[in-house]
């Protein structure tokens, strides 16, 4: 399993790196891709049918894909909005999990649906927004989730017997937790210390506020990380499904590879939008 999960993550690699060597259109294309494809899923785990489901959300994705080709992705004061209201969004939904795993909370079919398109919505328009800012600045605020990932993984393998939400998602652990925490934090300290010239997203941080206020941040970052990804595993909870989908051979659906970006995206541009 392990191994299928490395090829098709370094796959996915190749595939942004050759989107981002291709220009622009060529990532606006894959983006809008993959975000159609996590709707779909997100709508099935909603309820609806296939055929419903996947005409929305190409429709959607379509959508989305013209307004950022005729040039009307928001952008100023009016993505600050988005984002915060996004954020806004995903505290709402951590306390929503924080129910679920006392004492059982279902999440309705229309809910879902329009958290479905306002989140991924938002997502989209923070990654274009983050994209703007270089191609170095976004990898590096991915690089973050996926570090987090990585690290709570062999974290929760080596170490895991204390469970984190085991009413949702009964094999992360708090070891998975404080794994990701101290990998991230280390990677982004290490990297400050190695190349701090260069134009990364946590640079950024260490070159504006102090190291306390730093850590906290990316302490906060995994945070709503794993609450995108916990809320992702209460949806196929409720769906009855192990995955989001079969697309991704060892990680499952798009949206079970991409559950966890979804929050830190608008947080990241947030973060950034404060600081400048």
């Amino acid at each position: 399993m392990l191994k299928q999960r490395v090829i098709t993550a370094l796959v996915l690699l190749a595939v942004l790196l050759a989107a981002f060597a291709l220009g622009r259109t060529a990532f606006d294309l894959l983006a809008a891709a993959l975000i159609g494809a996590a709707a779909f899923e997100w709508l099935r785990l909603a309820g609806l049918a296939d055929r419903l489901a996947a005409a929305l959300a190409m429709v959607y994705a379509a959508l989305l894909l013209i307004l950022e080709l005729s040039g009307r992705t928001p952008s100023g004061p009016v993505i600050t909005l988005i984002v915060a209201g996004a954020c806004a969004v995903w505290a709402t939904l951590f306390v929503t999990l924080l129910q679920a795993e006392l004492g059982g909370v279902r999440v309705g079919r229309t809910v879902s649906i329009a958290l479905c398109f306002a989140l991924l919505t938002a997502a989209w328009f923070a990654l274009l927004y983050l994209y703007g800012r270089g191609i170095v600045a976004l990898l590096s605020v991915l690089a973050v989730v996926w570090l987090a990932d990585v690290s709570a993984y062999f974290a929760g393998r080596a170490f895991g017997k204390r469970k984190l939400a085991p009413s949702i998602s009964p094999g992360k652990t708090w070891a998975g937790v404080y794994g990701a925490v101290l990998g991230v934090v280390a990677v982004a300290a290490l990297a400050h210390w190695a190349w701090p010239s260069a134009p990364l997203f946590t640079n950024q941080l260490f070159a504006t506020l102090n190291v306390a206020l730093v850590v906290a941040l990316l302490c906060m970052l995994v945070a709503v990380s794993i609450v995108g990804d916990l809320f992702e595993s209460l949806m196929k909870r409720q769906a009855g499904l192990k995955d989001s989908g079969g697309l991704l051979p060892g990680h499952g659906g798009v949206l079970d590879r991409i559950d966890a970006l979804l929050p830190v995206l608008p947080a990241a541009v947030l973060i950034q939008r404060w600081l400048t």
